[in-house]
């Protein structure tokens, strides 16, 4: 996924399950999530109102995602602190890895050759340039603009399923969420669970799962945890106009 050439995004923000791309799981019973909640009572629409509520509410938040393929030996990881206007970003796929820091003023991306090539959409020159620098994005520009919406944590929202079509239940003292994701593009057809935190409203983890036993999993923790980020040293970093112009 691309901003525009030769700059790109890391796959965290894709559909639904920050990413949602080929990489998903076997769906596990609905018996393993607990009985379906009580009509009359709550309703999943009323779920997810609230969880956007509380979404809303929130300065920062801690996200893992791990995407396991069955086909391949390559796992794809993220990690990252999302927060408002700061925030930072870790990909890991197989050997390629890419990092991600956006403070209020700048826009920073560093990696590996292939996390430059492979995740953010590189040259294999501009990425020889930019070398183990970061190159960087002052505010104000659409680059920086796309990489400060990919550590944002209102964008964690996008989680969130339409109710229509989506069933509730809930597990020990939590709802959950299920819903299908119909197959779009290279993307398959998804089953999808979010788990939702009756005490605060807000999301805990979701899973998207495909036939072929492939599995996504995202864990969403620490709400509301202050998010340290600091730039880069200014020896360390290169202006992108230097390296695409």
């Amino acid at each position: 996924m691309h901003f525009s050439a030769p700059t790109g995004t890391p796959r965290r923000l894709r559909a639904h399950v920050l990413g949602a791309a080929a990489l998903v799981a076997v769906v596990l019973p609905l018996a393993v999530f607990g009985a379906p909640a009580s009509a009359g009572t709550v309703t999943a629409a009323a779920v997810i109102k609230e969880a956007k509520a509380a979404i809303a509410t929130q300065s920062s938040a801690h996200l893992v995602f791990d995407a396991d393929s069955t086909s391949s030996s390559s796992t794809e990881q993220i990690v990252a602190d999302v927060g408002a206007g700061a925030g930072t970003e870790t990909v890991t796929d197989g050997t390629a890895l890419l990092h991600v820091t956006v403070t209020p003023q700048d826009g920073y991306i560093s990696g590996s050759a292939s996390g430059l090539t492979s995740l953010f959409g590189m040259t294999s020159a501009e990425a020889t340039k930019v070398g183990k620098r970061w190159e960087f994005w002052k505010k104000g520009t659409v680059q920086y603009k796309d990489l400060e919406s990919v550590i944002s944590v209102k964008s964690l929202a996008s989680l969130l399923p339409k109710s229509k079509d989506t069933t509730l239940s809930t597990h020990g003292s939590d709802y959950v969420l299920t819903w299908t994701s119909a197959a779009s593009g290279s993307t398959p057809k998804l089953k999808n669970t979010l788990t939702i935190a009756k005490g605060t409203n807000l999301p805990v983890e979701e899973t998207s799962t495909d036939a072929s036993g492939e599995k996504v999993t995202t864990t969403i923790s620490k709400w509301g945890e202050a998010v340290a980020v600091q730039a880069p040293p200014a020896g360390s970093s290169v202006a992108a106009s230097k390296i695409t112009g």
